[in-house]
């Protein structure tokens, strides 16, 4: 399945891209997205993201399917 993926920050940065098309496994989960988004980067050392699926947060084991918004969200700083 190809999957498009939005990027944030130090992502978007390390991928040259605000979004990315991924390709996933039959019935992917959000830790294979995350595992295709780190390939995709090369071995970069990048900040563990938040991810929502269609703008709510995430765990690993939770299924993505054709058509989700899929999103990664580094921690951020501020003061």
């Amino acid at each position: 399945m190809e999957l498009d993926v939005l990027l944030f920050a130090s992502w978007a940065e390390a991928l040259g891209a605000q979004q990315v098309r991924l390709s996933l496994p039959s019935e992917p989960r959000v830790a294979d997205v995350l595992a295709a988004a780190e390939a995709r980067a090369g071995g970069r050392p990048l900040p563990r993201p938040l991810v929502a699926v269609n703008h709510r947060y995430a765990k690993p084991d939770t299924p993505v399917r054709a058509g989700d918004e899929v999103a990664l969200i580094p921690p951020v700083a501020g003061g």
